[in-house]
């Protein structure tokens, strides 16, 4: 035989491992992309982690130790909760065709997350990820509202408030905007949840905050957070979540995702300085809580803004955000006289108002944004932007005040006052946080 033949199969064999070697070679029949979803499983959890345990410690250390189980106890709660009426029908109200009310709401086509399957795309991600993440979003919306009216409502008001609200304020909302509706048809850009998640929880904690009342005592009574320690560690695990919150926003593992993650960074830590620098000059000595406080603000205000803008944009969001936060939740709720217990208004819906905005001047390429869209100017894009705040605030507002009352006259939102001064952990739940 001759060298020739010998030397076929070890032809046949190269040509064969550079096919294999070829990523395109047999992804021509496949939209699913294994990097992406990667990347979407990973987000997906450090989002969850953002409510358990983020939230739940960055809110319970803000409490009074006679509150600090219920509060968690409230956030764990609503986690489970959500998660039901998700599967249930919720994801389908959001990220459905909902026919003739489109624009408004998504339709039942995908209620018990009918087909959703192992092998179905949404986009270059199974649907299984994809709704998995923006459940993530559905759970840690609601909870945040919980720091509003913390330590004076009843458990069981609280359940059937978060089942309502998410099916009559949040789910549309998100569809405006995510799934179709009339606000992203407008052009309206929030790139993860300035206005979907921050704005809207912010606006129904206030409603809340006000339908409810003042806690016992309030203002005369010192109510001082009882463990800041559970605080700034809860801030902490809130700020490495976020990553998964903002740049998996962007359904992929690209150039806009690194960037997203980029500017979180430098709003968050530009606005916890502004926070700090502001007390300090405020009140003569800066604070633990206030700088967790301002980098909370700092994530919120760059969430719709970070796909769309640059460092330098991100810098100047974060300082404003910090600055205006710090005024909100301070000196206009003192001179309001709101019970806004752990400034859910002050910080989220403040600064998911202040982020909103400024994403229509920093999404401009000449100031290092990733560009307008064809023939909108920028004037154009910051009238969107006020008109998608402006419709989720008036919207928010009397959906929420609508079913607070409701549930008021039907089972009562507050505790007794005995409940109230005993506290919510024994009163509610026949335990402890601590038992010293």
């Amino acid at each position: 035989m001759s060298a020739r033949c010998y030397d076929i199969p070890i032809r046949l064999a190269i040509v064969f491992a550079a096919v294999l070697a070829t990523p395109s070679a047999f992804a021509a029949d496949s939209a699913l992309s294994a990097g992406d979803t990667a990347w979407m499983l990973t987000s997906t959890a450090l989002v969850l982690f953002m409510t358990i345990p983020g939230l739940s410690l960055f809110y319970a250390g803000m409490v009074r130790a006679k509150n600090a189980l219920s509060v968690m106890m409230q956030c764990f709660a609503i986690t489970c909760l959500v998660t039901v009426l998700w599967a249930l029908y919720a994801y389908s109200l959001a990220f459905t065709d909902g026919g003739a009310m489109n624009g408004v709401v998504g339709g039942l086509g995908k209620v018990f997350m009918n087909g959703v399957a192992a092998d179905t795309l949404s986009g270059t991600i199974p649907e299984t990820v994809f709704s998995m993440f923006q459940l993530t979003f559905a759970i840690i919306t609601p909870a945040l509202i919980v720091g509003a009216f913390a330590e004076r409502m009843k458990f069981s008001a609280l359940m059937w408030f978060v089942g309502l609200w998410l099916t009559f304020v949040y789910a549309p909302v998100c569809h405006w905007v995510w799934g179709g509706g009339w606000l992203g048809a407008r052009g309206v850009l929030d790139f993860a949840g300035g206005t979907v998640v921050h704005i809207n929880a912010g606006v129904a904690g206030l409603v809340a905050a006000l339908v409810i009342g003042k806690r016992s005592g309030y203002p005369a009574t010192p109510m001082m957070p009882h463990n800041l320690m559970l605080t700034l560690t809860g801030a902490g695990m809130l700020w490495v979540g976020w990553f998964g919150f903002n740049a998996g926003s962007e359904l992929a593992a690209d150039g806009t995702a690194g960037m997203a993650m980029a500017v979180t960074q430098v709003a968050t830590a530009a606005a916890a300085l502004a926070w700090m620098i502001a007390e300090w000059s405020a009140h003569g000595k800066p604070s633990a809580l206030g700088i967790a406080s301002g980098a909370v603000a700092g994530l919120v205000a760059i969430t719709p803004a970070s796909g769309f803008v640059g460092p330098m944009g991100s810098l100047v969001i974060g300082i404003v955000a910090g600055i205006g936060c710090f005024h909100a939740a301070t000196k206009m709720k003192r001179a309001l006289g709101y019970d806004d217990a752990l400034d859910c208004f002050g910080v989220h819906a403040v600064g998911g108002i202040i982020g909103a905005l400024l994403t229509g001047v920093f999404v401009s390429g000449s100031l290092g944004g990733a560009g307008l869209a064809d023939g909108v100017s920028m004037s154009a894009q910051l009238g969107t932007q006020v008109l998608g705040v402006a419709s989720t605030i008036v919207y928010d507002g009397i959906a929420t005040f609508i079913i607070l009352k409701l549930l008021d006259a039907v089972i009562g939102l507050r505790v007794t006052e005995e409940h109230e001064t005993q506290g919510l952990d024994i009163a509610l739940h026949d335990e402890r946080g601590y038992s010293l």
